[in-house]
């Protein structure tokens, strides 16, 4: 089988989580996949789209469709799966202003596809008033890339750490309250950021980790406690969070916003803590700020949690989702 795959930026953090990773898995199972940037211009797409022809099927990431490009790619292309993993239906920067435009090319999108994957029942449920088949495969990772038995800094701090973009750290801004209050309350906590930007915080030490895809992992190794806040809007409620994954694969217990997929995903008092508001973010955090053993057994459950998400079990998935979809004679 061979499959077009095809996104507007294959270096962006979803392509590399959804696609890219499953790329190796794909051809060993007989899918030999090649991957396509989207031109600018309508000609130069539209001789893009003559080309999906020669292969099986076609494998839309996250790109919503205009009225051009949706009429040429389903008149050449055998099958389109699309696939999508944020609530693309709104703007980031507006969530909560409807966008008519917006709105009208995901219908028009997800109408076209043979077959739609959704990152998670919220996504899957919006694809559902449009196309009938719809999946859910959450974003995986691969948990052996991620140890626990790494060498710990050894200053007797306690180290609270984020992970994400730029773009969220606002995120992380938000509870800056929170921070500032554990910072008066205890002097052995440290705020350890990876990111690409950073901030400050007045009475709390902030460490300042730079991205990097082959240190991140031991960055995250070398802390104790996950942070994933989210505020709540039609935007954020599509997201569920990668780095709760990767706090779990290094066996962090985590304190997330109950937002979106969070909900499905952290199991109060089990694998991590809800928080919902700045004296719950402070509460929870002094809980496990000052109790080793609640920390270790969270980060024990959510280590034996995440191996569901792992790339191989989610990976067979996939390829019987995209062999299903190739092989079905009808749309």
């Amino acid at each position: 089988m061979d499959l077009f795959i095809l996104t507007n930026n294959p270096k962006r953090a979803s392509f590399r989580q959804r696609i890219e990773v499953y790329l190796d898995i794909l051809r060993d199972n007989g899918i030999e996949c090649e991957v396509a940037c989207f031109p600018p211009g309508s000609l130069a797409r539209r001789k893009l789209f003559k080309q999906t022809a020669n292969f099986d099927g076609v494998f839309l990431h996250k790109k919503r469709l205009n009225f051009l490009d949706a009429f040429w790619l389903r008149r050449y292309a055998r099958k389109v799966i699309y696939d999508f993993d944020d609530a693309i239906m709104y703007s980031d920067k507006h969530p909560d202003r409807p966008s008519r435009k917006r709105q009208k090319s995901f219908q028009r999108t997800v109408k076209l596809a043979d077959l739609v994957i959704a990152d998670n029942s919220y996504l899957a449920s919006h694809a559902r008033n449009f196309n009938r088949n719809v999946e859910v495969l959450t974003t995986g990772l691969n948990v052996s890339n991620y140890k626990q038995n790494v060498n710990q800094p050894d200053d007797g701090k306690l180290r609270l750490v984020w992970i994400g973009s730029k773009s969220t750290l606002p995120y992380l801004a938000e509870i800056k309250p929170a921070l500032e209050e554990i910072g008066s309350r205890f002097d052995n906590v440290i705020l350890r950021i990876i990111c690409d930007d950073f901030f400050d915080l007045q009475n709390m030490e902030v460490e300042k980790h730079h991205w990097s895809l082959e240190k991140q992992a031991i960055d995250l190794a070398q802390s104790n406690i996950g942070l994933a806040p989210l505020p709540d809007n039609n935007f954020t409620q599509s997201r569920f969070c990668f780095k709760i994954l990767q706090y779990a694969a290094v066996g962090l217990p985590v304190i997330a916003s109950p937002v979106g997929a969070n909900t499905e995903h952290i199991q109060e008092g089990t694998n991590g803590f809800l928080a919902d508001g700045c004296s719950d973010w402070i509460e929870k955090l002094s809980w496990l700020l000052t109790d080793s053993q609640l920390r270790n057994r969270m980060g024990r459950a959510a280590r034996a949690d995440v191996q569901q998400f792992d790339l191989k079990v989610l990976g067979e998935k996939l390829v019987d989702l995209v062999k299903g979809c190739l092989k079905n004679p009808q749309k």
